[in-house]
């Protein structure tokens, strides 16, 4: 099976994590996701590394969830899967029991692990960050973006509510997290600096050097205060109730998928998603 991301160590005490299936514009299947979970985890468990970056090969970040998968087999890839993170099981029960089950620990629960990584990281983003793409990068410290860098979300189009971590409000503020989710709109680089989702923007060709700069710096800071000035500020968002509010909103996300089931006979809707026109309806 030929590897989908890429593990590297550019600085002493920093390690950076590569999205690199270019030919899918770096789409997320479940090979993907839990090959960066074992990424995190090596850099995680060396006591040598400070500071971790996520960054993508290519011109784009990536494109969000490979639909091209079905979801019987995006259920079976994640049942196959030995590297359990969350608490949940039954990844192929029929209807909403499984695909509950299998989105909760590929997505929400591997999305809290990486954002709860004791390690600062930071994530770097260029092209196209979409749907999916967005938990990857708001579970990140830092986001850094190419002035190119577009943002978007338009899963509402597909008739689902938003993306599985629903970081929209904490990320956006309340009132541009409804427009970002009711429009479907792309959101340029400087406009996601304004808002407060990204720290810098800078020009692709300094996007690489920048993040690695930053990463060099923070990791010439005691680890130990990194690892609580992380916990600290993560608690502080605990506390402000983000973590139950992520785990109602994915609750309603599978609501929008029940609907679109029983309406469509998929998972979303089919008429909205050029790419899924001609895919054969789920029976029953």
């Amino acid at each position: 099976m030929t590897a989908l991301i890429r593990y590297e160590e550019p600085a002493p005490h920093v390690a950076r994590i590569v999205l690199a299936r270019v030919e899918k514009h770096n789409s997320i299947n479940p090979q993907m996701i839990f090959e960066v979970n074992d990424a995190f985890s090596r850099a995680l468990y060396d006591d040598q590394i400070k500071v971790i970056i996520l960054a993508a090969d290519g011109k784009h970040f990536s494109a969000g969830h490979d639909i091209a998968d079905s979801v019987e087999d995006y259920q079976a890839r994640v049942q196959a899967e030995e590297r359990k993170v969350g608490h949940w099981s039954g990844f192929q029960e029929p209807g909403t029991h499984g695909w509950y089950a299998a989105e909760k620990e590929a997505y929400l629960e591997t999305a809290r692990r990486w954002r709860n990584i004791s390690k600062p990281t930071i994530c770097a983003v260029q092209g196209k960050c979409i749907a999916g793409a967005l938990i990857f990068a708001w579970v990140c410290d830092i986001i850094i973006a190419s002035k190119e860098a577009t943002f978007s979300d338009p899963v509402v189009t597909f008739g689902v509510s938003g993306i599985e971590w629903f970081g929209h409000p904490w990320e956006l503020g309340a009132r541009k997290a409804k427009e970002f989710l009711f429009t479907s709109d792309s959101w340029t680089a400087e406009e996601a600096w304004r808002l407060g989702m990204v720290n810098h923007v800078v020009e692709k060709d300094d996007l690489a050097d920048f993040t690695l700069e930053m990463a060099k710096k923070i990791a010439a800071k005691p680890s130990f205060a990194l690892k609580l000035a992380k916990e600290a500020v993560n608690k502080t968002l605990d506390t402000q109730g983000q973590a139950n509010a992520i785990d109602a909103a994915f609750s309603l996300h599978h609501l929008c998928h029940s609907q679109n089931f029983r309406v469509y006979g998929w998972g979303m809707d089919p008429t909205n998603v050029p790419s899924l026109a001609n895919v054969p309806k789920k029976p029953g």
